[in-house]
């Protein structure tokens, strides 16, 4: 059978539900125990055999190609290209038609997608059903499919039906699209040129109303689209109990703790780490301190005698009081607030 060996990844979009952890941060490069999302799939990628990716870029976009040009932490062909303005899920895939012109097929991935899913079946899934698309599924609790566009699935495994963030009552399915989609070229016959274009909204349905079959495939493994701030900390939660596989995850484990340290973190003896901890590279942790629960992103200092629970600290941010339950963004210096 023959083999898919380019990629793009949907990288343009805002994130602006994780709120001030994206102020200076696209979300593509938000990190998980420390390793931005977007090397985690770029790296997965290339486990699975892709040589050559493109991204589409946007918001804080000039970071994700200094990122991944020259001198990238990971070893795959990098291409990118700015969108000026956001053009859609489709759309954006559409201005990459050169790169694919000689490929019958690609894969298509989201930037913000945490996963386990087995690409080597998806994509043999696609290549066996003959269809213009696939698209990988996984079933979620019921009660959470009015978050989600939710696949309705035929017996034969394609798609017979749409419904985007229904209410419960009213879903069809509990299988959900997580944005791994495979195609074949012709797909570029159904997304016009030059206007903003959506999968979801636009694409899908016309292939179901053109009588294309779109095939799904149904993955068992981990998932999660840190699409919101619960989302983000409890990705970083599952990866440190290894929930989901992350190349080379220096995970330690205590009496008390999962934890993942940076590198050059500055550690009192005295520092207590309790249940859930990620401490960034270059952090500075001072004194009698107490984390539980807490994610610091890199260059973060914690001033003696604090105690943070279930606090996400930005990159840069500088917290020399007690909090609880606090998003802290870049650069932002919290003296006064207390638990």
């Amino acid at each position: 059978m023959k083999k898919i060996t380019k990629a793009m990844v949907m990288a343009a979009g805002v994130g602006s539900r994780l709120g001030v952890l994206t102020q200076n941060t696209p979300k593509p490069l938000v990190p998980v125990i420390n390793k931005p999302v977007m090397d985690i799939l770029l790296e997965k990628l290339k486990y699975y055999g892709i040589e050559s990716v493109i991204a589409n870029t946007h918001y804080l976009g000039e970071q994700i190609q200094k990122r991944y040009g020259e001198n990238s932490p990971v070893d795959i062909d990098f291409n990118f290209i700015y969108e000026d303005e956001l053009s859609g899920t489709a759309g954006g895939v559409r201005k990459c038609m050169d790169f694919f012109k000689d490929e019958e097929d690609f894969l298509v991935v989201s930037a913000d997608g945490l996963h386990d899913a087995d690409l080597n079946r998806i994509i043999t899934s696609h290549l066996e059903s003959g269809c213009i698309a696939t698209m990988a599924v996984i079933g979620v609790q019921h009660d959470e499919v009015s978050h989600y566009g939710v696949v309705v699935p035929s017996g034969d495994y394609t798609v017979s039906e749409f419904q985007e963030k229904p209410p419960v009552q009213e879903a069809k399915s509990n299988c959900i699209n997580t944005g791994i989609y495979v195609f074949n070229k012709k797909i570029f016959e159904f997304i016009p040129q030059g206007i903003k274009y959506d999968f979801a909204k636009n694409v899908f349905p016309a292939l179901l109303e053109a009588g294309e079959k779109i095939n799904t495939y149904k993955i068992h493994s981990y998932w999660s689209d840190i699409g919101t701030v619960e989302q983000y900390i409890q990705s970083n939660y599952d990866a440190l109990a290894k929930k989901v596989m992350i190349f080379d995850a220096p995970i330690r484990r205590n009496l008390d703790a999962r934890y993942v340290l940076g590198e050059n973190v500055k550690l009192d003896n005295s520092v207590k780490l309790l249940d859930n901890c990620v401490i960034g590279n270059n952090c500075q942790i001072g004194s009698d301190v107490v984390l539980k629960n807490v994610i610091l992103w890199d260059n973060v200092k914690i001033k003696s005698g604090v105690r943070l629970e279930n606090v996400v600290a930005a990159r840069g941010a500088v917290i020399g009081a007690s909090v609880k339950n606090e998003i802290v963004g870049p650069q932002k210096v919290l003296e006064t607030v207390s638990i």
